[in-house]
Parts: structure tokens; C-alpha cells; sequence
């Protein structure tokens, strides 16, 4: 796959190109410039021959391919009963959110993709903030964090992992910690791991929450889907994998009514991408490996910012407090970078790159950023 080979999406309704003014390179919203496997195309455009686009139900080998990707790559084996098909992970992370009572608490570790902080307020429940430090470049998520701003009330954890916007990747022992604190505390966790296969650290690895024990599996609601790992966020596959028997009964009528079934072609493209899509991971994992190692030395050289190095993701998460402008997305937009604000995470001040795009695109906006900088 020759990812050094540019795609133009304009004109084709792309939140990402076209959002800004045409001469803004556009780094921000979570979707990669490349195309996706070879054999999700052809899977959509076999299905799209069929002259009939009726109600579908998802299949023996899209079950199978969830559960053999899973399987290889985490190591965790999941029952097909635990899995349901959702049109995305925000869907997900919303029904979970009407699964506490209304008097109890919602736990947001922040700063936050931007979806996590209004699902308590759509579900007209409560959310406690949590604020994760950063410690040798590093943003923490971890017992000690939660347990000094964890409300009594608090009933459901909202976790990302690995995390966006920070690219942390959480370890075995941070893990255990949390869910160890959320068992002792009777809380719920929610566990958003579309990210999971874009692991950049070649020594770490992702470990699916309710992997960890009986006990974990037992309080969590694991959210997957296809969309970032194969570039195929516009088909709407997401799955909420849940083992508990009760908690996914609790989750099921949650749904009822509002929660709409997955799209025939969204069916088709996950199960391509899973069944297929091995060798293109590989390949594209390898780029953005050399993307981030790229964007990271050429930012942290740029006087007034301070980024985090991403274990996983292919955003990069920045401090931009030290420039001394009123709003560091304004001033890269006008000098023709789109960067995601950090506003929007609850961390004004900050920014996030998204460097899945060509190099060349890439060292194009990070000499527009060196240039912008030198204006100061």
C-alpha cells in the first residue's frame, strides 16, 4: 500500500476537508488520508450490485471475524452473545450513561474527547470531572487519580483507553487499579477502546478492560468497533461487548426505541476489514510509527509547545499555553494549519494533531507552523 500517495477528498462531504477554507491543511478530526484494505472496497461494491438495500441482520462470519480479531490480538476470548452491533461508539457510551440512576454521578477523566463530556447532561445525570495530570510527558490515568476526585455518588467511570485526545496506553497495573477502585466503589465502567488496535509503542500492547479478571468483566461495558483501525468510520460499525448477563440486559432495553440497527454496509466493511484487512494494518501501524517519530521531534523543537509522545492513537496532544496567544487553534488556522482545540477537551489552551495523512502533507503543515511561530 503506497501511503505516500495523496487522495484528494475534497468534494466528497468530508467532515475533515471540508470544515475549514480551502487553504487550510486540515490535522484535526479523528480520520486518516489513506485509503482503506483493498477488500472492504470490493466488499461494498459486490453488495452495492445487489438492486435491493433491505433491512440486514449481521452475520455468522461478521461474529466470527469480530471474535477471531479479538482473539488475536488481544488474547481475550469473547462469546458471541456478549457482543451487540451499535452504529457507533458514542451511541454506546450514551446508552451507558442512562444505566445510573439519575441522582448518581457520571466520572469523566479529562481532558476528554469531546462526546464523553455532554453524555451525562444528555442523559440528564451529573458529571464529575476528573482531572489527569501529566508526569514525564505522560498523561496519568490511574487509582490514586480517580480516588482523589471520585465523588461518592460517582456510579459509572467513563474510560478511554488508549486515550484520546492523550495517546496514553494504559499498563497492566494502572488497569487493575481502576478497576479494583471501581469494584470497591460499585461503579460501572464504560471502556471506549475504538483505539485499541493503533498501538505505536513496540513494547506495550492493549489490554481490553474486562480482560483483566472475572471481576472486571462482571462491571464493564467493552466499546470496539472497525472505524479507526481500517479507516472506515462513515460505515457506522460499532459493537458493545458485554459478558455480564444482567448489565447486558440493562443495556439492551437502554437501547430500545432510540438506538437504530447497523447499515447493511457497515456489516460488510467491518467483516471485510476483519477478515482481510491483517496485512494493511501492519503496513499502515508502520507509517504512522514514522509519522508520529517525525511530527513529535519537529514539535517539541517549536519554541511554545510542549507535546506528549502518543504510545497509541495517531493524534498527538500538545500544550500550547507558553505561546502567549488567546487561542493557539485560531492562530494556526490563520496561518493555514486545522488543529483540533483543545477547548473542546476541557483543556483551553491545548492543542491535538492528527499526523495519519502523507508525509508530505505532513512536513507541508509543520513548516506552516514553524513560520506561524516566527510571526510572534
Amino acid at each position: 500500500m503506497d501511503f505516500d500517495k495523496p487522495i484528494d477528498r475534497r468534494g466528497t462531504s468530508s467532515v475533515k476537508w471540508e470544515w475549514f477554507k480551502e487553504d487550510v491543511l486540515p490535522l484535526w478530526v479523528a480520520d486518516m488520508d489513506f485509503a482503506a484494505p483493498e477488500a472492504v472496497t470490493t466488499a461494498l461494491t459486490r453488495r452495492a450490485g445487489h438492486p435491493v438495500y433491505g433491512y440486514t441482520l449481521p452475520t455468522d462470519a461478521l461474529y466470527e471475524a469480530v471474535q477471531g480479531h479479538i482473539a488475536r490480538h488481544f488474547d481475550w476470548r469473547v462469546e458471541r452473545e456478549w457482543i451487540l452491533f451499535i452504529p457507533g461508539v458514542v451511541t454506546g457510551f450514551n446508552v451507558a450513561a442512562r444505566l445510573v440512576g439519575e441522582t448518581d454521578d457520571i466520572a469523566v477523566p479529562t481532558p476528554a474527547y469531546p462526546p464523553f463530556l455532554s453524555a451525562a447532561k444528555n442523559a440528564r445525570r451529573q458529571m464529575v470531572k476528573v482531572h489527569l495530570p501529566v508526569e514525564d510527558g505522560r498523561l496519568v490515568i490511574n487509582r490514586e487519580v480517580l480516588d482523589a476526585q471520585v465523588t461518592p455518588e460517582t456510579k459509572l467511570l467513563m474510560l478511554c483507553t488508549p486515550h484520546n485526545p492523550g495517546g496514553t496506553l494504559l499498563t497492566q497495573d494502572e488497569l487493575t487499579g481502576i478497576v479494583d477502585f471501581c469494584e470497591e466503589r460499585d461503579i460501572l465502567i464504560c471502556s471506549d477502546e475504538i483505539h485499541a488496535d493503533l498501538v505505536l509503542d513496540d513494547k506495550g500492547s492493549h489490554i481490553p478492560t474486562a480482560s483483566l479478571s472475572e471481576k472486571a468483566a462482571a462491571r464493564t461495558i467493552t466499546l470496539m468497533a472497525p472505524s479507526k483501525t481500517f479507516n472506515i468510520p462513515g460505515l457506522g460499525c460499532s459493537m458493545a461487548i458485554i459478558s455480564d448477563e444482567k448489565l447486558r440486559t440493562r443495556f439492551k432495553a437502554a437501547m430500545e426505541g432510540i438506538v437504530p440497527y447497523v447499515n447493511l454496509m457497515g456489516y460488510e466493511g467491518a467483516t471485510a476489514a476483519y477478515i482481510h484487512g491483517g496485512p494493511w494494518l501492519k503496513e499502515v501501524l508502520s507509517y504512522l510509527r514514522a509519522n508520529r517519530d517525525y511530527a513529535f521531534e519537529r514539535l517539541a523543537a517549536m519554541k511554545g509547545l510542549s507535546p506528549l509522545l502518543p504510545e497509541a492513537t495517531y493524534l498527538i496532544w500538545m500544550d500550547a499555553r507558553d505561546l502567549g496567544v488567546d487561542n493557539p487553534a485560531t492562530f494556526f488556522e490563520e496561518h493555514g494549519v486545522g488543529l483540533s482545540d483543545g477547548a473542546h477537551f476541557d483543556a483551553p489552551g491545548w492543542l491535538r494533531l492528527n499526523f495519519a495523512c502523507t508525509r508530505a502533507l505532513l512536513e507541508e503543515a509543520l513548516d506552516r507552523m514553524e513560520k506561524a511561530l516566527a510571526t510572534l
